[in-house]
């Protein structure tokens, strides 16, 4: 990435992306984006004018820092700032799995700041076309996950108005940004929202929020129930566990895993390797057992910043461990099949 390659406002928005991927702290990464929204629809002369007068932070939500990056990119420099990231952060996330993470074509797990998320859904959409997605998959929360600012059925299609709006506006660029949901699975396995609503997403991912610690029978029986609903694709973060991270350690749930995975491969539904690296869900044991009784797979990035979609490389180095073939991955599909297989 060179001087002239770069604007101001690519500049901010990569070093906000590298240090999401570098899991800093999430005020720094919004100083920049903040800086980027306020300068993106100044003219190139209104811009020139504060480089020029130095007044750069005289403008909201511009502080030192972000107007150093600025005033370097607009005399053709690149920042020292940004050259330091790339050096420190742009390289693989993980060592293996790099011909299966070439092989996806997209990801069936994303936040927005519609629920518990940390950006709007057109800086995830633009994001994942600058990593190479063919397709994203929006998946803010249901109502019953407050904490996350869960979605109601109104919110909800309200935001389905929003993404079509998006596809708009990026028509002709060969991505798609489709309707989804992570939805939570109540105690009886029944699903968190309208069976209206869920009819109108293109993708359903279910996934267990609450009672993690229930009785293994109970907790095997709300699972089992919950993949034989017919508008479930794909199993979430299947023990909701916690291995590392600011958020703690949680043991996994406890259940049947066989009784859950052999209801997968029955109602042709995806068990997902989440690749967030405090999570590492399923366990490997777990995700041998999947794999040897037939289940079909999602690798996804449950990203909550654009900078996470890289994720991605954590879950694809433990496929490529266990040996699973990209084929029964079913976001190395394309689009169409992809779709044709979740509205089953």
């Amino acid at each position: 990435m060179t001087g002239e390659q770069l604007t101001p406002v690519a500049a901010l928005r990569r070093i906000a992306f590298l240090l999401e991927r570098a899991r800093e702290d999430t005020y720094k990464v919004k100083a920049f984006r903040s800086a980027a929204a306020t300068i993106l629809p100044l003219s190139d002369d209104e811009l020139a004018g504060h480089v020029t007068a130095g007044t750069l932070t005289d403008l909201p939500g511009i502080g030192a820092s972000s107007a150093r990056v600025i005033t370097d990119v607009w005399h053709g420099e690149v920042p020292e700032r940004l050259a330091v990231l790339e050096e420190e952060h742009a390289g693989p996330l993980a060592p293996g799995g790099r011909e299966l993470r070439a092989a996806l074509r997209g990801d069936l797990h994303t936040h927005s700041d519609w629920s518990d998320g940390g950006s709007p859904i057109e800086e995830m959409a633009f994001t994942a076309i600058e990593v190479g997605h063919d397709y994203l998959v929006l998946t803010d929360h249901s109502p019953r996950l407050k904490v996350a600012r869960g979605l109601s059925a109104e919110r909800l299609a309200r935001q389905l108005g929003v993404v079509d709006a998006v596809n708009e506006h990026l028509g002709g660029s060969g991505f798609r940004l489709l309707k989804g949901i992570e939805v939570d699975i109540l105690d009886d396995g029944s699903l968190d929202q309208t069976d209206e609503m869920l009819a109108r997403l293109d993708l359903r991912v279910a996934s267990v929020h609450s009672k993690l610690a229930m009785d293994a029978d109970a907790m095997t029986r709300r699972m089992v129930a919950a993949v034989a609903q017919p508008f479930t694709n794909v199993l979430g973060h299947c023990t909701g566990r916690l291995v590392t991270g600011n958020r703690g350690v949680r043991p996994g749930s406890k259940f049947d895993a066989r009784k859950v995975f052999e209801a997968c491969v029955e109602n042709d539904v995806a068990v997902e390797i989440n690749s967030r690296p405090e999570r590492r869900d399923p366990p490997t044991k777990l995700l041998e057992l999947a794999r040897d009784i037939g289940c079909l797979f999602s690798i996804d990035s449950d990203a909550h910043a654009p900078g996470q979609l890289d994720m991605l490389d954590y879950g694809c180095e433990r496929a490529e461990q266990a040996s699973i073939d990209p084929e029964r991955i079913v976001n190395t599909w394309p689009a169409e099949r992809l779709l044709s297989w979740a509205s089953r």
